[in-house]
């Protein structure tokens, strides 16, 4: 397997720490709101490359963290008149809520900033001993000049970032990069007892503690979207290679941005949009199809007529999936033939192409492609004469294979009683040779997006 290093710019071929084992960690979200689809991105890709990691036969440890105290929902609580807490628990469970719309799994561990000050009190603690942290009036500051390196991630040097970056009036700090690890209290803020005095930690901190607690000083695998890659994890790696004088991560993999109709998403240009709004308009399996259609590291352009193209590729699969338990339900023959087992061979070259495509860099949209090339290769070889081992082991690899991707887990709907009922009067017209009348209740099927298939075997339908 091979993945793309952010930090050395080039793929790699993947060998975690311990054989067979991975240790993965993913930035999670700051919980003041909904999340919104450029949020759902990593979300959902790093979470079906854990399925694929443990489909390939790793035992894989995936941590992901809520921020649930910050700048946002500080506002956020003063401006509702509740708590911090109430703020970030109430949007922790909205996210788990859309989150399990779209298929995303729980991670092995969901550590809180809030329920890990004293870890990272002590990460602090340690780090003003070595000499790459300082204090000045109850505020503590990692100083960029004791970690020479800093830069490495985002493919900068501290001589560019201080050029660039804008001098403060009346700056505290000894660098004008130095970034902030604990914050003074200050008024209506939620506050926590340290040896510098009241206070929270900073942003950076949290991930650099939260990851090493629980999966050690150096992971496999660090994620996230790439606006991450500067300057969130470029001063994890500062601190936490300051605090172990070890590797922090060995592979890190970022995901490409979102666009919205070909423009970056924004509020003030009215094209935000949160996957609670996205999800009443379109069925979340689609909408997981969509993002997985594209290689992660692209960037991806959202808009109605690429999920409808979603959709209809959908629904193709689950045709093809319908079709299969179709045939099996009426399937006669029980053993496959030679010239069956010549084509089951065939079928399985499909899941050797779906690994090789998914070992180079994790590239989900190929291993779509090679689904639907199954089901191409499936609906040509199968039909009403087919033996149920064949169907059995074709339904088999498609809903592996799509398993690891996270889609066509739904089962087979059952249809509304007034459609169903629909089907039958059309048989009896049928049978009464009223044929006019048949031809009527199949449009009318039609327009509600049944599609209808006649058959030696009887009536088969399908969504369009």
């Amino acid at each position: 397997m091979k993945l793309y290093n952010s930090m050395t710019r080039k793929k790699e071929e993947f060998v975690p720490l311990i054989p067979g084992e991975v240790k993965m960690y993913v930035c999670g979200p700051t919980v003041y709101n909904y999340f919104h689809i450029g949020n759902a991105r990593p979300f959902m890709i790093f979470d079906t490359f854990r399925r694929y990691l443990v489909y390939r036969g790793y035992k894989v440890t995936y941590v992901q963290n809520f921020t649930d105290v910050d700048d946002k929902i500080i506002k956020k609580a003063n401006e509702e008149h509740v708590t911090s807490k109430e703020i970030s628990e109430k949007y922790i469970e909205e996210y788990f809520k859309d989150a399990d719309s779209l298929g995303i799994k729980r991670a092995d561990v969901h550590p809180k900033v809030t329920e890990t000050i004293s870890d990272i009190v002590k990460f602090i603690e340690v780090l003003i001993e070595k000499g790459h942290a300082y204090v000045v009036d109850g505020d503590v500051f990692f100083d960029i000049k004791t970690f020479a390196s800093y830069g490495k991630l985002s493919g900068q040097s501290i001589e560019e970032l201080e050029v660039g970056s804008r001098v403060e009036l009346n700056s505290i700090k000894k660098n004008p990069i130095d970034f902030v690890l604990w914050k003074k209290k200050k008024e209506g803020e939620p506050s926590w007892t340290s040896p510098w005095g009241e206070g929270r930690p900073g942003w950076h901190i949290e991930c650099s503690v939260m990851c090493t607690k629980y999966l050690g000083e150096t992971v496999d695998i660090h994620a996230g979207g790439h606006d991450l890659i500067f300057p969130h994890h470029e001063n994890e790696i500062a601190q936490s290679e300051s605090f172990s004088d070890k590797k922090y991560v060995n592979y890190w993999m970022h995901n490409g941005y979102i666009n919205i109709d070909n423009k970056k998403m924004s509020k003030s240009k009215g094209n935000f949009f949160t996957v609670r709004d996205i999800l009443k308009e379109y069925n979340p399996e689609v909408v997981r199809f969509f993002l997985l259609s594209a290689q992660y590291r692209n960037p991806v352009n959202f808009s109605k007529e690429l999920i409808i193209q979603s959709e209809n590729g959908l629904n193709r699969l689950y045709n093809a999936k319908e079709n299969l338990e179709y045939l099996l339900e009426n399937a006669r023959n029980l053993k496959m033939t030679e010239a069956e087992n010549l084509k089951l061979l065939d079928f399985n070259k499909h899941k050797d192409r779906f690994i090789e495509v998914m070992d180079d860099d994790f590239n989900t949209a190929d291993g779509i492609s090679v689904i639907f090339e199954l089901v191409k290769d499936i609906n040509t070889v199968v039909d009403s004469n087919s033996s149920k081992d064949l169907l059995e082991r074709a339904l088999s690899l498609l809903i592996e294979l799509s398993g690891v991707i996270g889609i066509l887990v739904k089962e087979k709907e059952n249809l509304e009683l007034d459609i169903e009922k629909m089907i039958e009067e059309r048989q009896k017209a049928r049978s009464d040779k009223n044929f006019k009348l048949a031809d009527e209740i199949r449009d009318m099927l039609l327009e509600k997006g049944i599609v209808l298939e006649d058959t030696k075997d009887g009536v088969k339908w399908s969504k369009k």
